[in-house]
């Protein structure tokens, strides 16, 4: 597995994922958009915090210097 996340990619994603936590846990955004945006906010979370975008990959896209 090799890294293809970059530094503000990752900061942008643990971003987006505590927004989307508090979005969902706070009961702004329920029902089954709400779990959309909880499964999403964990692939983000999950993805910074290995430095690995299987999409990435699959696009042939990389925002890590190399």
């Amino acid at each position: 597995m090799k890294l293809n996340m970059g530094s503000a990619d990752r900061i942008i994603r643990i971003v987006l994922a505590a927004l989307f936590a508090y979005l969902y846990f706070s009961g702004t955004v329920t029902g089954a958009v709400g779990i959309i945006l909880l499964v999403l906010a964990v692939i983000f979370l999950v993805t910074s915090i290995v430095g690995f975008c299987p999409l990435y990959t699959l696009l042939k896209v990389s925002t890590r210097k190399e």
